[in-house]
């Protein structure tokens, strides 16, 4: 059963009462289990898939979700675009609690991720534009429809985590103009890349991080991720039918100069782990 859309998320983000003939899947890859069951059905009059990022019950920690085999799981389904929802801090007091991020840049900080499936080739995809551009248009245009308090851009700074940010830290992704700060962007976002997938962030903020007065703790983030989740649906709901059949961006043919290996040096194994990726090329 395959899906032209896929959801990561946590599960409060999605109505399952909205999905018509569905059903989970299980999928194995050469990167181990993704972080749980598949499911897939139809949203909006589209084969959508969900994947909750870190498992029913919340089990894996932002460090160690499987994102390698998630991504590949997604692809494998057939999925070419992804909607990616993340609860986030705010660096700016212009960005307030419960108002939606599309960002349009990523800043790494991450220091613990295997961020690249290609371990046995060397591939070089570009990430100038991290999101997918198709994408984000069609998000903005459905956020100024429903008239939510949004911000069409900004630059996300991923953090390790599963700890918040001293005040330090916090202060200076401020100087350094970063507008708001998560830790599961990345490497969600390489990966979906280097799959060729189009991967779209919908920030639902929650808090000011640490840099003002009041400590972020998980009471608060939890309380204002739960008051997010019915405008996420109606994005969700507006956005996914929104989306172009074709895909005239450049995520969809990101490998293609990107493949830096030559052909006869790369194994017979890569290319069984790799295939999905690579044999459109090779």
């Amino acid at each position: 059963m395959n899906a032209e859309v896929a959801i990561i998320g946590g599960t409060g983000v999605y109505d399952s009462d909205a999905f018509e003939n569905v059903r989970e899947v299980e999928v194995d890859t050469p990167f181990g289990k993704p972080s749980d069951r598949i499911l897939i059905g139809e949203f909006e009059g589209r084969r959508v898939a969900f994947l909750p990022r870190h498992g029913r019950g919340h089990i894996y920690s932002p460090t160690h979700v499987p994102y390698r085999a998630n991504i590949y799981a997604l692809k494998e389904l057939g999925v070419s675009r992804i909607i990616s929802i993340a609860a986030v801090g705010s660096l700016k007091e212009e960005v307030k609690p419960l108002d939606i991020v599309i960002p349009d840049q990523i800043f790494d900080r991450t220091k613990h991720r295997r961020d690249t499936f290609f371990d046995d080739v060397v591939v070089h995809v570009g990430m100038a534009e991290p999101f997918c551009a198709e994408l984000r248009d069609a998000a903005i245009s459905v956020l100024k429809e429903l008239g939510l308090s949004f911000h069409p851009r900004g630059t996300y700074v991923c953090i390790e985590g599963p700890q918040f940010s001293t005040k330090a830290e916090s202060n200076v992704y401020r100087q350094l103009g970063f507008d708001i700060i998560g830790m599961t962007a990345l490497p969600e976002a390489k990966l979906a890349r280097e799959a060729e997938i189009c991967y779209l962030t919908i920030a639902t903020v929650t808090d000011y991080d640490v840099w003002k007065d009041e400590p972020v703790d998980v009471k608060t983030v939890l309380e204002n991720a739960a008051k997010n989740e019915e405008n996420v649906k109606k994005i969700l709901r507006k956005l996914i039918p929104a989306i172009p059949e074709e895909r005239e961006c450049e995520c969809r043919d990101a490998l293609r100069f990107a493949i830096t290996t030559s052909p006869d040096r790369i194994t017979n194994e890569a290319r069984e782990k790799l295939g999905i990726f690579l044999n459109k090329y090779l």
